[in-house]
């Protein structure tokens, strides 16, 4: 059983095999063992994504742990990761629309027992090691920005790395900006940060209890859930190199917002390979 649907997986893997480095055969016999195929390594790379696990476990006749290792570095190297997410994000926007007008932040702890980069005590887990995710969600609640750290870090300061993540979107950004944000970030620091930068703060105050449902926070925990529920290898933080949790991380918001442009475009969109029947993505 595949990890995604083909309808997902296969427009995912076109627009990320155009942006794969060409490949330099250097061997001076010519004579190597051939090289697996670029669509053999990406499939197992979503599958361990989505499932979690060693590499080890998704490994077979086909293709090495090795292998899988080192094909993801290469990746990274040539920034196909962030590169598929940025293509996505605008994809998005030119068809439906991103609302910037409306942001989210908040902070989500998961378990890392490897350790590594990004990773540290979780107050939350008897101080076992763990991992924080930042995340930046617009209107609909599409994951614009990561930042990762440790889990013994405190969501505030990590409020500006992760608003920075606007900058590397070259889309037109409005004039007015709303975030919302839990009472975590209740500081006039938060404040102050938030004024310099024109954005209007939505910050529930501290030692009230504000319903979720009563405020624009709900997209911000569904994106965590989204994370969480949906990819195990985000559930359960398996890498020690915080360039390998990025790329991840990136790949996941990728197939978010796909999933989310699928959906949203079957009723007024057709294409060659349009399902007939519209399936629930999130």
């Amino acid at each position: 059983m595949p990890a995604l649907p083909s309808s997902v997986i296969e427009p995912l893997w076109c627009q990320f095999a155009a942006l794969l480095p060409p490949i330099i055969d250097s061997h001076p016999l010519g004579c190597h063992r051939r090289r697996v195929s670029d669509r053999v390594v990406f499939d197992k790379l979503v599958a361990r994504l989505v499932l979690g696990g060693a590499y080890a476990k998704h490994a077979d006749a086909s293709v090495s742990a090795t292998t899988l290792r080192a094909r993801r570095d290469e990746w990274i190297t040539a920034g196909a990761f962030a590169a598929v997410e940025q293509l996505v994000l605008e994809a998005f926007d030119h068809l439906i629309g991103l609302d910037l007008e409306h942001l989210s932040v908040d902070g989500c702890c998961v378990k890392a027992p490897c350790g590594g980069d990004n990773t540290g005590p979780n107050p939350t887990d008897r101080g076992k090691s763990g991992q924080k995710r930042s995340v930046l969600a617009e209107g609909h609640g599409l994951p614009l920005g990561v930042e990762l750290a440790g889990a013994n870090r405190h969501d505030s300061p990590l409020l500006e790395p992760t608003l920075e993540h606007l900058s590397r979107f070259e889309f037109f950004l409005p004039d007015r900006i709303r975030v919302d944000l839990d009472a975590g970030y209740d500081s006039r620091a938060t404040r102050q940060m938030l004024a310099v930068k024109g954005c209007e703060p939505k910050i529930s105050p501290k030692g009230t209890y504000v319903q979720i449902n009563h405020t624009r926070r709900w997209v911000i925990e569904r994106t965590n859930s989204w994370h969480t529920r949906g990819f195990g290898l985000l559930q359960v933080v398996l890498d020690r190199t915080g360039s390998v949790q990025q790329a991840w991380t990136q790949l996941a918001n990728a197939i978010i917002i796909l999933k989310r442009l699928l959906k949203q475009t079957w009723l007024s969109h057709r294409w060659d390979d349009r399902p007939v029947k519209q399936h629930q993505w999130r």
